[in-house]
């Protein structure tokens, strides 16, 4: 009778935290879904003009690891490759009209091949010229600048003769810090900063008990939840950036239609 009880409860224990988790599927690749941040860029008023701006470099300056237990690790905790999110952030706010400069080398060197062609076809009579590259008004300048771990941590947890289940979370934060900059002058217009914070979540239960002489009954199960980090970093980037923008209307920096 004890045997039946203890099975029927740890079927009912697992079964229902089992079913807050059902088994992964295996999916096909798929776009992203816009963020809350990123509906909020793209809600704002239109401008008056799209705004010609650079991005040279948006990156990691925490110099973060991801931390494992007992073993070193060289993978960053957050992603080195912002400024491709941030280039994606200013198409999609319609306010900005961003050029490449991060790969400016290899546009550079494409077009001294394309000059040469040029060069060579111009002496069969057929001149060609490319035109000049598209200039910025406005660098936006900063990164990546704290990512804080253990921010908060906690957990509950009950067990009851070998029964038992536990919920354990932990909170980390990253920063991030905007600024725009008057190409003409080099003077600062803008700085916004944002933070976000990143959630981690395990849930466990478990049986463990003598149910006679040499017999033991155990069974556990549990999973756990991570925010993904590149989610994370997009959402406070476009968060900085939409700040940015309504901070810039506030300030006469830059007018919208309306």
């Amino acid at each position: 009778m004890k045997i039946k009880l203890l099975i029927g409860c740890t079927v009912v224990l697992l079964g229902g935290c089992s079913a807050f988790n059902p088994l992964p599927a295996v999916t096909p690749a798929q776009l992203n879904t816009p963020t809350e941040t990123a509906i909020e860029l793209m809600s704002l008023p239109k401008p008056k003009g799209k705004i010609p701006v650079s991005v040279y470099s948006f990156r990691d300056q925490t110099g973060q690891y991801k931390p494992q237990a007992g073993v070193s690790s060289f993978s960053t905790a957050v992603t080195q490759r912002a400024t491709s999110i941030l280039i994606q952030a200013l198409s999609d706010s319609d306010w900005f009209s961003p050029v490449e400069r991060e790969g400016l080398q290899n546009i550079i060197t494409e077009r001294k091949i394309i000059n040469k062609s040029y060069a060579i076809n111009a002496v069969n009579g057929v001149r060609k010229k490319l035109p000049t590259l598209k200039t910025a008004s406005i660098i936006l300048e900063g990164g990546i600048i704290g990512y804080d771990t253990n921010i908060r941590a906690g957990g509950a947890g009950m067990e009851y003769f070998g029964i038992g289940a536990a919920e354990l979370f932990r909170e980390d934060q990253i920063s991030v810090y905007l600024r725009a900059v008057d190409v003409r002058t080099g003077r600062i217009l803008l700085s916004v900063s944002t933070n976000k914070r990143v959630l981690s979540q395990e849930m466990s239960a478990g049986l463990f008990r003598y149910v006679s002489y040499k017999k033991l009954a155990e069974a556990e199960i549990g999973y756990s939840t991570n925010e993904p980090m590149q989610q994370c970093v997009t959402q406070a980037i476009e968060k900085a950036l939409t700040s940015l923008i309504l901070k810039g209307i506030d300030k006469g920096v830059w007018h919208s239609k309306t």
